[in-house]
């Protein structure tokens, strides 16, 4: 698993068997790895939590593995050795398996930094938005001051008396 975004990008992790007894069970890690080979059949379950964090969304990405890949020849139980071809075949597999692998990181990290990026985005127009408020507000206060200091006051004046 991997936390994309939230916070400071952590998270609580528990997985549990079917009788209830916990595997795997970490706290506030950004990502993990857990391998393990289920030991009887049934429902595993496995949570992740945000307590620590309530008031922060976070947004996880997970990847289950079930079971070994399929042979990728049917006949791979075989006693021959592998024809060229075939070799050449499962180092491309193989090579194409990476290429996932990478794949799924670079679209995580391009999902982290789209959400970065939205993020500013939003704080900046609340920013400019809030400025231009600030400006318009200075501005009218500039046109009354100066509207004041030419505009022609009536003077009173009173005479004590002599």
């Amino acid at each position: 698993f991997q936390v994309i975004t939230g916070g400071h990008y952590d998270v609580d992790c528990r997985l549990e068997d079917p009788d209830g007894i916990v595997l795997y069970k970490e706290m506030k890690k950004q990502y993990d790895s857990f391998t393990f080979t289920a030991s009887r059949n049934g429902t595993y379950k496995f949570c992740f939590s945000n307590e620590f964090s309530t008031f922060t969304h976070k947004t996880v990405y997970f990847d289950f593995q079930v079971g070994e890949d399929p042979p990728l020849f049917p006949s791979e139980n075989r006693v021959t050795a592998l024809t060229q071809m075939e070799s050449a075949c499962v180092s491309i597999h193989e090579a194409l398996k990476s290429v996932i692998d990478y794949q799924t990181h670079f679209r995580l990290r391009e999902a982290q930094g789209r959400s970065r990026a939205e993020d500013l985005n939003t704080r900046v127009a609340y920013w400019s938005i809030g400025e231009a408020i600030i400006l318009l507000v200075v501005s009218i206060g500039q046109v009354f001051l100066l509207k004041s200091f030419f505009s022609d006051r009536k003077t009173t004046t009173t005479r004590v008396g002599s």
